[in-house]
């Protein structure tokens, strides 16, 4: 039998969906958090409540916790990825170029590859820090987005960058190609995301989501599309690609977000074209800045070209 957890709800989770309460009273992944209250294992004085429902005043919850003992998690698989490039490299910390179609670390319901899988096939120590499945990841990409990552080797590397993320003192650069030309040219996009209130694997610019800003310049203007140049301030789920929506200049390729799907078949993408371009953090030990920089993988090369190439 399971064991249940009775406790009141904290006031300052009044109004929260239920499984970002549980996540951060119980500190579980928001998925597993998800997965209890669809199985009806969510209770607020005896009356059982959705993952999408809104915790009120007051009121005692009684949660269904998994048994540790019949718990199985998601877990690494050591599996080398072709083509995952080690950008850099020392005894804190390893920068990965990330390929498209690759996870950060396991999570539930994925079985594709993963960074961390990668590392571990390869012979990296990770830093044991953090949730099992999860060690050593200070900072995710997207599936679908390629480029660079940081990963921490030692224990104090893990500590000392997710501060630094935390902090925002992280300089995280990206290049989009987005549909149509951005007006300014250069500018901030300040608005706040959240869960779409209808799709559950979506984000959008919510009154009530969570601060998330994002400064952008358009570095090269086409007939179709702009490339441009983002800089990200926080580091929301699908930051980039919400804002340019919100904007109604998708990301090309990103269909989740409302892009063409004649544009992204004439350029032949079948993912939005998005590239983690340049990462600078402070080294943990040493305080000295690290910077490195990634090529346009071949898909989003080919995708700007036959773009550029409707101009000439």
């Amino acid at each position: 039998m399971s064991p249940v957890r009775t406790l009141p709800v904290p006031d300052g989770l009044v109004g929260e969906r239920v499984d970002a309460a549980l996540s951060r009273m119980l500190g579980l992944s928001r998925t597993a958090a998800a997965q209890i209250a669809a199985s009806g294992g969510v209770r607020l004085d005896g009356r059982e409540l959705g993952k999408s429902d809104r915790l009120p005043a007051d009121g005692w919850l009684e949660v269904d916790l998994p048994d540790p003992r019949e718990h199985s998690g998601p877990t690494v698989v050591a599996e080398p990825v072709p083509g995952m490039r080690i950008a850099y490299e020392d005894d804190d910390v390893v920068v990965v170029d990330k390929p498209v179609g690759v996870a950060a670390h396991p999570s539930v319901g994925w079985t594709g590859p993963t960074v961390v899988g990668a590392l571990v096939a390869s012979g990296y120590r990770i830093s044991t820090s953090g949730a099992a499945e999860r060690q050593g990841i200070v900072h995710r990409l997207d599936v679908g987005t390629s480029g660079l990552m940081v990963v921490a080797k030692s224990e104090h590397a893990y500590s000392v960058l997710k501060r630094a993320f935390k902090e925002r003192t992280v300089e995280k650069v990206y290049h989009a190609l987005v549909q149509g030309h951005p007006e300014p040219t250069t500018g901030t996009i300040d608005a706040p995301i959240g869960r779409h209130p209808s799709a559950d694997y979506k984000f959008a610019v919510l009154a009530d989501g969570k601060p998330s800003v994002t400064h952008y310049e358009v570095l090269e203007m086409l007939s179709a599309a702009s490339l441009v140049e983002v800089h990200l301030e926080t580091g929301r789920t699908h930051q980039i690609r919400v804002h340019f929506s919100a904007l109604r200049h998708p990301c090309v390729g990103d269909l989740t977000y409302g892009a063409d799907p004649v544009l992204a078949a004439r350029v032949t993408l079948s993912r939005q074209w998005l590239h983690a371009k340049r990462l600078g953090f402070e080294h943990p030990s040493t305080g000295t800045w690290v910077e490195v920089e990634s090529e346009y993988p071949q898909d989003l090369a080919s995708a700007l070209e036959t773009v550029r190439s409707a101009d000439r």
